[in-house]
């Protein structure tokens, strides 16, 4: 089933991994909400973040150091484990290797698609969830 919006969880400090890869969703016709352009200025963006959280129906965290030690990837996925609306639909991505499970011991129990090797790969096997073919 396709996602009517995912929502992606990062650390801001992994820009050149997420804008691309917000690119490739938007480019495949997938909607995401991604920070970096769904926050605007004055808004209040704890609220604009809750919200959603509760509205998107699919939940990517993208794996990196950088990751592991914010405080807002982590409670963006604590918050998502506990959803009913989000159980099979969470999409751990590995951009950089990681002590990922300082986020959540649960991680290891989802299937955790590796970009480390190659993107391009990554990329076709994360499209694959949703049965879509990956066009570069």
């Amino acid at each position: 089933m396709l996602p009517k919006e995912i929502f992606l969880s990062h650390s801001d400090k992994d820009r050149d991994f997420v804008v691309p890869l917000v690119d490739v969703l938007r480019k495949h016709k997938l909607p995401v909400w991604y920070s970096g352009t769904n926050i605007v200025g004055a808004q209040q963006w704890h609220d604009e973040i809750g919200s959603a959280l509760r509205r998107c129906d699919w939940f990517i965290i993208v794996l990196s150091p950088n990751t592991v030690k914010s405080l807002w990837a982590k409670r963006e996925l604590l918050f998502a484990l506990q959803q009913p609306h989000f159980v099979d639909k969470i999409i751990p991505l590995l951009y950089k290797p990681c002590d990922f499970e300082q986020l959540s011991w649960t991680l290891s129990i989802f299937q955790i698609i590796d970009f480390t090797k190659s993107v391009e790969a990554g990329f076709r096997e994360l499209l694959r969830v949703w049965g879509m073919g990956y066009q570069a």
